[in-house]
């Protein structure tokens, strides 16, 4: 094939990774594109400094109305996408803020699943249809204030009184736990660690926000208090006991965020970009230095491997073959070089990188929160060392 019969260089896809998108894929991801373009990145830069997120409750309902919420879920009015999709979504919406991908997250892959794969039928009917129309938002209670990525040891539980349940105890860091309607609550019991779905309106249960946050500005982050909260019987999600049921709702997750962090990579490298062809010093474009199409070169490398490991991911889920380890695989290498590509990308602009006309700052700070949040960097080095091993480090 000659040159001449090529397709284009395209420096958005410079690996032509659009060719395996399908047209209902491509056609996901304009759709939420144009939903953040429209509704996010106009006010972004001022939630973020604000540090609030006004009109959470609209947005979800905007993103319930283009199917966002418990995308790749099945039934109870879910969208029923695949993986892929799901996944160019959370892109797309990390690309505007990872507050705004966490939103969807946490109700989607983290609240709506654990109802969804572990709940009653009853239960179900009860809270998905009006979650995915993101008429109710949904929480996720696993980290405590002494136990994160330490969840066996959690001190939250539950005790039988009669044929109802009694939870007591704090979860923290819980996103969306001040706006939520119901919190999936994982608590310690006499059979083991059992899941709750709690109205947030039942006696006993807060969840005052948490405020002085340096990052995830733009989103509510709450601690949950349950004092004596009293449930039902039927309360408790059937389908699962142990850890199980919640590290399975963790990873999946976790394959939206491999695909989230390039969305803000991807912001904070067009930026960089744009800066570099119109900034000019000595005479020209910064972008015109060698030094300077370096840190280009190297951060389109990153970036792009990162869409296409993503992409890979993302077609093992939806043939029903992808391991968790395969998913901290793509969490440890994708937000890592993510936030390189951030801190690149703010040397490139110089000082108007810590500006937030630019979002370059903005997504750093972002990533530093999603690098911890979901399994920290080192647990996922873990959970890799014992599948290359064989070997045990978690308590060695």
């Amino acid at each position: 094939m000659s040159a001449s019969t090529l397709p284009p260089f395209d420096p958005a896809d410079p690996l032509g990774i659009d060719d395996l998108l399908t047209d209902e894929d491509l056609a996901v991801r304009d759709t939420v594109r144009q939903w953040a373009a429209d509704r996010v990145l106009p006010h972004i830069a001022q939630w973020y400094e604000d540090g609030e997120l006004p009109g959470i409750r609209e947005l979800a309902r905007e993103l319930g109305s283009i199917g966002a919420l418990g995308m790749s879920l099945t039934g109870y009015g879910c969208a029923g996408a695949s993986a892929v999709q799901y996944g160019l979504a959370c892109l797309e919406l990390e690309a505007a803020d990872s507050g705004i991908r966490s939103l969807v997250s946490v109700q989607g892959s983290l609240a709506m699943y654990a109802i969804w794969r572990f709940g009653s039928e009853e239960q179900k009917q009860q809270w998905l249809p009006g979650m995915a129309a993101g008429e109710i938002i949904g929480c996720f209670g696993l980290t405590e204030p002494d136990h994160g990525s330490d969840p066996a040891n959690m001190r939250t539980h539950a005790k039988r009184d009669g044929s109802d349940w009694v939870l007591n105890g704090r979860k923290m860091w819980i996103t969306n736990g001040s706006v939520a309607g119901v919190a999936v609550v994982w608590a310690r019991t006499d059979d083991g660690v059992r899941g709750f779905v709690v109205p947030t309106d039942t006696p006993g249960f807060s969840a005052p926000e948490i405020k002085h946050k340096w990052s995830l500005r733009a989103s509510v982050t709450s601690e949950l208090v349950l004092d004596d909260v009293r449930l039902p019987a039927d309360a408790v999600l059937p389908e699962v006991t142990g850890l199980r049921g919640p590290l399975s709702c963790l990873s999946h997750a976790r394959y939206g965020i491999v695909w989230g962090a390039m969305g803000a990579a991807r912001a904070s490298f067009d930026a960089a970009l744009e800066y570099a062809k119109t900034r000019e010093q000595f005479g020209k474009p910064i972008g015109g230095f060698q030094l300077t199409q370096g840190k280009l070169a190297d951060m389109a490398v990153e970036l792009h491997k990162g869409v296409l490991l993503a992409h890979h991911l993302g077609r093992r889920l939806d043939a029903g073959k992808l391991r968790p380890e395969q998913v901290s695989f793509g969490k440890l290498n994708n937000v890592r070089e993510a936030i390189e590509i951030c801190r690149t990308s703010r040397t490139i602009l110089g000082a108007n990188g810590i500006s937030l006309e630019y979002p370059v700052m903005r997504h750093a700070t972002n990533l530093e929160s999603v690098l911890t949040y979901e399994g920290t960097v080192e647990m996922h080095q873990l959970v890799l060392g014992k599948a290359l091993t064989g070997l045990d480090a978690f308590r060695g």
